[in-house]
């Protein structure tokens, strides 16, 4: 019989609170091309490096493109564009930005 661990419950450290518009709310598309012509062959990685908090890494396979560390108060999608420049500034400028390890 396999030894199976229990997963514990999730605790969330904040609420996630609904729009004042609710359902009807409007949301705005993001235009992001160098993460998605990235994705292609490269990758994204967004989440929680602790004590760091959230970051996002994008590489090609054999650099690491840019490491963001994610600003008080911005959103997903201010963070998703700022990922997005950085890739930018790394594939046609070969300028590679790295916020978590300039701390």
């Amino acid at each position: 019989m396999e030894d199976r661990r229990q997963r514990s419950a999730r605790h969330r450290t904040r609420s996630v609170k609904q729009n004042a518009a609710g359902k009807n709310s409007t949301v705005t598309p993001v235009s992001l091309p160098n993460i998605a012509e990235l994705i292609t062959y490269g990758e994204i990685t967004l989440g929680v490096l602790r004590p760091v908090g959230c970051i996002a890494t994008a590489t090609d396979g054999h650099n690491c493109l840019a490491m963001l560390v994610r600003r008080r108060g911005e959103n997903l999608a201010q963070f998703l564009v700022r990922l997005d420049q950085a890739v930018d500034k790394a594939l046609t400028d070969d300028i590679y930005t790295d916020e978590i390890n300039a701390r």
